[in-house]
């Protein structure tokens, strides 16, 4: 299922630069294709809190859809196409540990009409929706299962309890992890396996660091010449900071995501605001027209606008990750999350995220060149929770074929990780935590 997902962005992004005559050729087809509707791709995208289904078609759809019980399924007629193979191809890309579908099935229903029908594992609370073209998709239905009585994996985590939920293991990792010797019931997972720093503590009370593995699922982030995908270095790297947070003594860290699926730019926000998170630090590998750009860069939220030019442009590019995600706007309507993302009356916070941005700055300067010396400031939705000192780490530019190739050695993984690790112990050395704060307001 995945590495058909790989393929297909990997073929949107040599038809992104297939050039003129490719543009040409299609063309006079253009007429044709808008009168018969078509499904293109059919991508899901299991994950713990929720799985997403997309269907990308070339022109908008009508479609409709309801839930039956006993057993429960998930029905969603489409109107205008008729069945092909990539709408057979469905049923195949459904994981046997999707948390949520045991099966799609899909057929034509009656003329005209292609119905749907997804077997569910427990009861759910579906959103679908359509999503306009952006960027290199085309328009696309969205069918995102969600659980009707969710297990909350963070404060579960945060609370210790055993029901707390392990991150979704692709196929492969299923299979691979079947012929691996089990570990002992108390043993850490291997990439955790990090002695814990012997000595005081740099802290003296418990502290929660959120991390934020940026872009996923149907939002791949920046693409390296060699076919790299952002957020799968994001992935990484956040993996092994965690590892190495949880190993100090007094510290913890939580992800945004452990796995392959898309989360908007407010959830992550919500997210870390709902543990009340110490640090908030969102990790990224930029892209740049230019082929030549390297080095890294830290950024911050600023009140008076970008820094510069590229950390404004970044910025808006790092903004779009919703569009291209895709968010059910319906469903985002929550007036905590709106002041949120729009309060810019944080003074004291950005004050916090400048120091830690310095010394996280300083750390990357020892493995890579600095592409600023200076800490920037740009308007990032990611980084506006009011109360969270929050830093987005650009690690290299992906873009760079030297940068990409050191981004995808799990060595320069591990470099990265550790260089973030000091400077985290340096700005919690420097400027110990207060008190805990009150539980933030879900609303």
């Amino acid at each position: 299922m995945h590495k058909d997902t790989h393929l297909d962005h990997r073929r949107r992004h040599f038809l992104r630069y297939a050039g003129s005559t490719l543009v040409l050729s299609v063309t006079p087809l253009a007429g044709l294709a808008a009168s018969a509707p078509a499904i293109l791709a059919v991508r899901i995208w299991p994950a713990e809190d929720y799985t997403r289904v997309t269907l990308e078609h070339n022109i908008p759809l009508k479609f409709k859809h309801f839930t039956v019980e006993n057993p429960d399924r998930l029905v969603v007629d489409i109107e205008g196409v008729e069945f092909n193979g990539v709408l057979d191809s469905l049923a195949g890309k459904v994981a046997d540990n999707d948390p949520y579908i045991k099966l799609v099935r899909a057929g034509r229903f009656k003329p005209g009409v292609v119905r749907l029908v997804m077997e569910l594992k427990t009861r759910v609370v579906p959103q679908v929706f359509s999503l306009a073209p952006v960027a290199e998709y085309g328009h696309r239905l969205v069918l995102d299962v969600y659980p009707q009585n969710p297990v909350d994996p963070l404060m579960a985590l945060l609370e210790g309890r055993q029901d707390a939920v392990e991150p979704l293991k692709t196929e492969p990792e299923a299979a691979a992890s079947e012929k691996k010797p089990q570990p002992q019931p108390h043993s850490q997972p291997q990439e955790q396996q990090i002695a814990r720093r012997p000595g005081k503590a740099i802290v003296d009370r418990l502290v929660t660091i959120m991390l934020d593995a940026g872009h996923g699922g149907e939002d791949p982030g920046a693409v390296g010449k060699r076919g790299t995908y952002e957020k799968d270095v994001t992935l990484g790297v956040a993996r092994r900071l965690k590892a190495r947070i949880d190993a100090e003594p007094n510290m913890r860290a939580v992800m945004t995501r452990d796995g392959d699926f898309f989360v908007p730019l407010n959830v992550r926000v919500q997210k870390a605001r709902r543990i009340q998170a110490d640090l908030f630090l969102s990790i990224h590998a930029d892209a740049w027209i230019k082929p030549d750009a390297r080095g890294s860069s830290v950024f911050v939220l600023s009140e008076k606008g970008a820094s510069s030019t590229q950390a404004r442009l970044l910025a808006q590019k790092e903004n779009d990750a919703d569009l291209i995600g895709g968010v059910n706007i319906s469903a985002t309507k929550d007036m905590f999350l709106a002041r949120t993302l729009l309060d810019l009356s944080q003074t004291a916070t950005i004050n916090d995220s400048l120091k830690l941005g310095k010394y996280l700055l300083g750390e990357l300067g020892t493995i890579n060149r600095l592409h600023k010396a200076n800490v920037e400031q740009a308007g990032f939705a990611v980084l506006k929770a009011p109360d969270i000192p929050s830093a987005l780490i650009e690690t290299a530019f992906i873009s760079n074929p030297e940068e990409e190739l050191r981004l995808k050695d799990e060595a320069y993984q591990d470099q990265l990780a550790d260089a973030m690790m000091r400077g985290i112990r340096q700005f919690f050395t420097k400027h110990p935590p207060g008190p805990k704060a009150r539980m933030a307001r879900l609303g």
